[in-house]
């Protein structure tokens, strides 16, 4: 009995993430567990999306968000009034949007916007970053970890990523997004870590700039976090007209 309660302990502890035992994390760890902090799957959530013009003039947009399994994304617009009931549909590198009484969804990219602003569709309708990147270096800078990003294929966003993580939270406080050519497309800066709902504690707004729209900010604020197992069938085009009978 004894051999077997040690033995039941060994397997336990072996099951531990390496840092618990002072082991440093490799950087494909550290960012699987950024990815498990910042999207758990098989969610939903709000996330209100804030456009900021040079002359301070606003325009918000309220968004519902569902993911399943590493790839499967939906999102279906609350508000504005004049918004509501659209939704989007993102299944791996494959995006489209619906527009009711307009017939067939529409084909959309990763770098175009639905909302307009600074985030593009594949900052809202992100996978997780494992499922889009290699880790190629990861260095410390600041007291953080520092994960160099490749994409590794030519159907991603940003060909290059450099991501700052908390060491002791293991999410983010600020990646910088690079074009194939080296040029600087945008910042996303990580604010406000806290529970966002369902025990997630993670960055609750997300701020982005851009070299390329200067004087532009946007703001993304996620909220109410729920896990919901839902079919395969809720993530297919033909189901795009009937989301919002989800809610």
């Amino acid at each position: 009995m004894k051999h077997f309660a040690l033995t039941a302990v060994v397997l336990i502890l072996c099951m531990l993430p390496p840092n618990v035992w002072g082991e440093a994390l490799s950087g494909t760890q550290i960012l699987s567990q950024v990815d498990r902090n910042l999207q758990p799957n098989d969610l939903e959530m709000y996330r209100k999306i804030i456009n900021i013009e040079p002359d301070g003039s606003r325009k918000e947009f309220v968004l519902w968000f569902l993911k399943k399994d590493l790839d499967k994304i939906v999102t279906l617009f609350v508000s504005p009034a004049s918004e509501a009931g659209r939704a989007t549909l993102r299944l791996g590198d494959n995006m489209w949007l619906y527009i009711p009484n307009v017939g067939k969804p529409i084909r959309i990219t990763s770098m175009q916007s639905v909302v307009g602003g600074v985030f593009n569709n594949a900052d809202i309708m992100r996978l997780d970053y494992s499922v889009e990147y290699d880790v190629t270096a990861l260095l410390e800078d600041q007291g953080q970890y520092l994960l160099e990003l490749k994409a590794k294929s030519g159907a991603v966003a940003y060909d290059l990523l450099k991501m700052w993580v908390l060491k002791k939270e293991l999410v983010p406080t600020r990646i910088d997004c690079f074009a194939a050519t080296g040029m600087l497309i945008k910042t996303l800066h990580f604010k406000e870590i806290k529970d966002i709902g369902d025990g997630v504690v993670r960055p609750a707004v997300m701020e982005t700039d851009s070299p390329l729209y200067k004087g532009y900010r946007s703001v993304m604020i996620s909220a109410n976090l729920k896990k919901r197992s839902l079919t395969d069938e809720v993530f297919t085009l033909n189901y795009l007209p009937r989301v919002k009978d989800l809610r």
